[in-house]
Parts: structure tokens; sequence; C-alpha cells
């Protein structure tokens, strides 16, 4: 199970990280620990990739599934309540993104998830890495 969150500013764009490890544009997330809660999960995730702490509780606009690894993901619209976005440990970059940003510069699966977030999905999108809506 991992959690990522989806922050938007002002002006309806989204935070997103370039990851150390990969290179890749996508939202600020990662796996739970071991007796961590979601809320907790995502809280931590994202103070620690962008140096922004969140308001709780956010809200849920996406279950996806990963078909290759097994991952269920859960994605979430925050609001940034402190901080200055910062690169950390995990993080490369941070970059405030338009929608068309998102497509070019994200991978379409994390692409999918961030608009959902923009767009505040109501019911919550569940789909399958490739996009395919579940449900």
């Amino acid at each position: 199970m991992s959690v990522a969150g989806v922050i938007v500013d002002d002006a309806g764009r989204a935070l997103l990280i370039k990851r150390r490890d990969n290179g890749k544009w996508e939202p600020p997330g990662g796996v739970l620990e071991p007796g961590e809660t979601i809320p907790d999960a995502l809280q931590r995730e994202v103070l620690e990739e962008t140096g922004i702490k969140i308001s709780h509780p956010a809200i849920l606009t996406g279950i996806y599934k990963n078909m290759t690894r097994l991952i269920v993901s859960m994605v979430f619209r925050c609001e940034a309540i402190d901080g200055t976005p910062t690169t950390g440990a995990e993080t490369r970059a941070l970059r405030w993104a338009t929608r068309d940003e998102v497509i070019e510069l994200a991978d379409e699966a994390y692409a999918i998830r961030v608009l959902d977030a923009l767009d505040n999905t109501t019911p919550p999108a569940v789909r399958a890495h490739d996009g395919v809506r579940l449900i």
C-alpha cells in the first residue's frame, strides 16, 4: 500500500517532484511503514519529499493498482499549511506544473493520478496501472 499527495496551489498547479532514484516526475509519496496510518504516512511522505506540511484530512481522489508490481496506491488532494518547497534525500527537483505540463513531464500512470486530483474526481477514481477505470 502506498500514498501520494497532490498539493495544489492557488493557480491550480500541482507540485511534482523529480525523484533522485529514477529521474521521473511524479507526486510526492511512498509506501506505508509497519503500523503507520494512512494519514500519518501521507503527511510524512509529503514532508520528507517536499518540505511542506499538509493539512489533515486530505481529500481522497483516486485508488490505483500498479498491475506489474501489485501495489495499491491511494492519491489525495492536499493543501499546504506550512513550509517552503525544498529538495531532500529522495528529491532531485520540485516544480509547480499546470495540467499540460503534468502530461508532458510525468509518465502516463502518474499523470492520470495528478490530473484526477486536480479535477477532484467524485467518486474517487479507481484505475489499474494502465489507466483503465476499474469501477
